[in-house]
C-alpha cells in the first residue's frame, strides 16, 4: 500500500500531469467565459443590426425584446477569475514550492547501493585496472583474467 501511494505521488508530482489538469480547468472555465461573451453581447448585436428578423435595419436603437444581458457575462467573468486564484493558490503555488525545495536538496537522499551493484562495481574496477596495468589476457578469454583475480582462482597453463 505504501509503494502504490508513493507511486500516485510521483505521478501527480510530474509537471506534466499539473499542467495538463490545470490547462483543461482553465480552458473549461475560459470557454464558458467565451460562450457567455457571445450570448450576452454577441448574438443581441447582431439582432439590433438586423433589426431582430435577419434583414438589415437603419434604427441606431435596440428593437423592444433585444437584450444586452452584460450581468450575465460578469458573472461568467468573475467564476472565471476565482477558479484561476484557486488553482493558482491551492495546486500551482504549493507544488511550485515543493519543486524549488526538491531542487535545493530538501529530500531525502536516495538509498545506498545494493550488494549486487558494489559486487558489478568492484568487477569492472577490476577490469579496468587490469587494461590499464597491459596485463594480457589469457587466450580464449579476455576477462578470465580479472575474473579469476577477484574470485581469486589460478588457472593453470595449457600444455
Amino acid at each position: 500500500m505504501k509503494k502504490m501511494l508513493q507511486g500516485f505521488k510521483d505521478f501527480i508530482m510530474r509537471g506534466n500531469v499539473v499542467d495538463l489538469a490545470v490547462g483543461v480547468v482553465i480552458g473549461t472555465a475560459f470557454t464558458a467565459v467565451v460562450a457567455s461573451f457571445t450570448k450576452s453581447f454577441l448574438e443581441p448585436l447582431i439582432k439590433w443590426i438586423s433589426g431582430g428578423t435577419g434583414e438589415l435595419a437603419g434604427s441606431l436603437s435596440p428593437k423592444k425584446g433585444i437584450d444586452f444581458t452584460y450581468a450575465a457575462f460578469l458573472n461568467t467573468l468573475i467564476t472565471f477569475l476565482l477558479t484561476a486564484a484557486v488553482l493558482y493558490f491551492l495546486v500551482v503555488f504549493p507544488l511550485n514550492k515543493l519543486a524549488e525545495r526538491r531542487q535545493r536538496g530538501e529530500e531525502p537522499p536516495p538509498k545506498a547501493p545494493s550488494e549486487e551493484i558494489k559486487l558489478l562495481t568492484e568487477i569492472r574496477d577490476a577490469l579496468v585496472a587490469q587494461s590499464q596495468a597491459g596485463r594480457p589476457a589469457q587466450q580464449g578469454n579476455v576477462y578470465g583474467s580479472a575474473v579469476d583475480d577477484i574470485l581469486q582462482r589460478r588457472q593453470e597453463p595449457p600444455r
